[in-house]
Formats: C-alpha cells, sequence, structure tokens
C-alpha cells in the first residue's frame, strides 16, 4: 500500500472514529457529564464546591462537543478551559488538581463505552484520548502562567507595601527601609520618595536603614543613587540607622558616602532635618522640645 493510500486510509478511519465519539457525546451526554462531576469532585481535594464545578463543567461540556464535531476548531473550548486556570489558580487549587478536572472526561467516556460493550467505539476512544490530553496538557500551561501572574502581582503590592514614605513634620518625609534592598526596590523607593517629594513640597528627606540586616557595597549604591535622585528634586536627605556593626561594615569594604550626612538614630535625623528646616529645638532634662520655627 503506498503512502498517500494508506494517509487516505488513516484519514477514512480518523474521521469515523471521531464521528462515533461525536455520537456517544451527544446521545449520553446527561449520563457522562453527571459522572464528570462526580470524579471532578472527588479528585478536587475535598475543597471545591460541587454547585461551582457543576456549572463550569456543563458549560465546557457543549464547548467540547462543538470542539470535535468542527474537526479540532477549539477556540471557545481553550477560552473556558483558560477561564477554568486562572479561577482554579487564584482559588489556590494545585495544578494537578486543575488539570485532573479536564482529564476526568475520558473516564467517565470510557465507563459508558464499557457499559455498551461498543468495540467501535472503543477504538475512537484511543483518538479522544489524545484530543483531551492536549487540552490537559493547555490547561496546565494556562493554570502554571496564571499562577505566575499571580505571585509576581503580590511580590509587586509587597514591594510596594513595604516601602512606605511617611511624612514626619512639614516638608520633612521619612522612607523606613525593612528587609534588602536590591535593584528593583531601590527602584520602587526611589520612585515612591520623588512622586512624595512633589505632592508635599518637601525640602528634606530621612532614609533609615535600621531594618537593613546588612549593607554592602551594592546597597550602598542603591542609597546614593536615591539620595543623587532627591537632591536633582531640590530635597536634602538624611541616612539614619548607621549601627556600630553597619559602620564598620561601611569602613572595612571603603565605601564612601561623600558629604551625605548619616545619623546614628531616626530621631537624631529629624532633629537635624527639624533644625534645617529652622525649626527651634531646645534640649532640656534628656528631652527636646520644639519651641519655635524660624521661617521668613
Amino acid at each position: 500500500m503506498t503512502s498517500s493510500l494508506w494517509e487516505r486510509v488513516m484519514t477514512v478511519h480518523s474521521e469515523a472514529d471521531r464521528h462515533r465519539i461525536d455520537v456517544l457525546l451527544q446521545d449520553q451526554e446527561e449520563r457522562i457529564t453527571r459522572r464528570w462531576i462526580d470524579i471532578a469532585v472527588a479528585n478536587a481535594g475535598g475543597h471545591a464546591a460541587r454547585g461551582a464545578l457543576t456549572e463550569r463543567l456543563r458549560e465546557i461540556y457543549p464547548a467540547l462537543q462543538r470542539a470535535l464535531a468542527k474537526d479540532g476548531e477549539n477556540g471557545e473550548l481553550r477560552r473556558l478551559l483558560a477561564e477554568l486556570s486562572r479561577g482554579q489558580a487564584r482559588q489556590g487549587f494545585t495544578p494537578s488538581e486543575t488539570v485532573v478536572l479536564v482529564l476526568g472526561i475520558k473516564e467517565a467516556v470510557y465507563e459508558v463505552i464499557e457499559a455498551e460493550e461498543d468495540s467501535e467505539t472503543l477504538r475512537g476512544y484511543h483518538w479522544f484520548c489524545k484530543f483531551v490530553d492536549d487540552l490537559g496538557l493547555f490547561t496546565f500551561e494556562t493554570f502554571a502562567a496564571a499562577r505566575e501572574r499571580i505571585i509576581t502581582d503580590q511580590a509587586e503590592q509587597l514591594l510596594e507595601l513595604s516601602t512606605p514614605v511617611v511624612k514626619l513634620w512639614d516638608g520633612i518625609l521619612a522612607v523606613p527601609l525593612v528587609g534588602t534592598l536590591d535593584s528593583a526596590r531601590t527602584q520602587v523607593v526611589m520612585e515612591k520618595l520623588l512622586q512624595a517629594l512633589v505632592e508635599t513640597g518637601s525640602e528634606h528627606a530621612v532614609i533609615d536603614i535600621t531594618g537593613v540586616p546588612a549593607v554592602d557595597t551594592q546597597v550602598a549604591q542603591h542609597l546614593l543613587k536615591t539620595v543623587v535622585a532627591a537632591r536633582l528634586m531640590g530635597a536634602e536627605c538624611v541616612v539614619s540607622g548607621i549601627r556600630p556593626q553597619t559602620a564598620q561594615t561601611i569602613v572595612t569594604l571603603g565605601i564612601d558616602f561623600g558629604d551625605i550626612v548619616t545619623k546614628a538614630s531616626l530621631a537624631e535625623a529629624l532633629a537635624y532635618a527639624l533644625r534645617r528646616s529652622g525649626v527651634q529645638i531646645s534640649e532640656g532634662s534628656g528631652k527636646r522640645v520644639v519651641v519655635g520655627v524660624e521661617r521668613a
């Protein structure tokens, strides 16, 4: 048998197999759907709402039928599976729990074929399994992309929360940093600080690094960039939170802060910024009290 003739024979068999599965899905729709839902609920880890799954799978089933009837044109089916994957990712389901929802229809269809003892349709079942496996792979890839996006969004939100800009006094802002200072976070700190300087018209900013566990050359460079950017906006920066071990590290590494003012504590940095702003501070009995403001 020549190659072209073999391909035609296989095409005829493929179309016939697909047609048998298509007829089975139509004739046994309710039976297959109910069994598919039972399998999906049983494999969902015990934390899936049956009502939500039932609604979702009953929406996917006719789209699956239409995809089979249209010889693989499954744009609508893929859209529904993508929505399923994104929903599962947001609700905290695992990739396996999500893919099993799709693959469960293979078991449901096989049980019906076996009960009917339909050997002709069973031959088409192998083709159907490959079709569903492809859908399962698509579902997994979509789930992975959705989960990655969720993780990225959460990381960005945490980054925003971990870099607050606080107004300490009229014309004085503070940026208390906690945790590691890397390039991405430095960019966020810089953007938020510059935006706050514009919105408040502040001329002084205190960058507090008390909560930064270690200061190395890279961290120092990030701080310097932030200070330079603030200066370009006409604001003077003070770096506070220089602990003894931090100071030793800076000296050992040969890091030069240039003319940037540094203070050991946030309180000292605030007192310095207040004096630079023209605020008089009276010191007595171990306390500092603001007694007046010298401004034109």
